[in-house]
């Protein structure tokens, strides 16, 4: 599991829940803006290979689970689903997100719900295809939001995890911890108010499981035929995953 128990706001005594809503809340506005500079643009390229990996299934119904702005949950209306549905905790990123959805004319078959992904609101056996981009690193207790989303799945309905995780060459990793600890906070200070913001997303990505240790975990959860897909020298990586 998580190497330490890492949170938004050091000094507050609310809970990881709490303080990572209040975050994202406070952040929504000029997060789209940040995350294409942090990651020079090549987060989009990455969700369009989670996109073609589910084309292939053909799903029906989609949930994206801490959807954010719904970059995934709109971008999976490029598959022959009927119903995708984004859930996320923050009231703000869900706002940002549904302005996309109407900007788009997506509204009959992209919605959204504000919704905690450790306790979701669907029945059982709901859903083809459950997906987390970039944001199982925040959930408050990561076994029992991966057991929840296996809940909602169908029988052989897929998981797909895109998450931030560490290069394998000692000279990539080295680049990698530089620019993660060092650059990309100075960077974000530039242009968002709040500093504890993106120091947090900086320290939990170097902290949370990656590679084996995160298909172990998944594994733990009850899914099977883990595999992971490495991107941009293992910086990223796709986790894909049956119930």
């Amino acid at each position: 599991m998580n190497k330490q128990v890492i949170v938004p706001y050091k000094t507050s005594n609310k809970s990881k829940l709490a303080q990572v809503e209040k975050m994202f809340n406070g952040i929504s506005k000029n997060y789209d803006f940040l995350n294409r500079l942090i990651t020079f643009g090549m987060d989009k390229k990455w969700r369009n290979n989670v996109l073609e990996l589910i084309k292939k299934t053909n799903p029906q119904n989609i949930i994206d689970v801490a959807t954010g702005t719904g970059d995934m949950a709109i971008l999976f209306s490029k598959t022959n689903a009927k119903s995708i549905v984004g859930v996320d905790i923050s009231k703000g990123m869900l706002e940002v997100a549904n302005k996309k959805i109407m900007k788009s004319n997506l509204q009959k078959r992209v919605t959204t719900e504000l919704s905690n992904a450790e306790n979701l609101s669907f029945k059982d056996n709901t859903f083809d295809v459950a997906s987390v981009i970039y944001g199982i690193r925040n959930f408050e207790n990561l076994s029992k939001g991966l057991s929840e989303i296996r809940r909602v799945l169908v029988k052989n309905g897929r998981l797909v995890i895109l998450e931030t995780s560490q290069p394998t060459n000692r000279f990539q990793q080295a680049f990698y911890l530089f620019y993660t600890r060092i650059l990309m906070p100075c960077i974000a200070n530039i242009f968002s108010e709040d500093k504890d913001a993106y120091q947090y997303l900086s320290k939990s990505a170097i902290n949370f499981p990656s590679g084996s240790e995160l298909k172990k975990i998944i594994q733990n959860a009850g899914f099977k035929s883990v595999s992971s897909y490495p991107q941009f020298f293992g910086a990223s990586t796709i986790y894909y995953a049956k119930k």
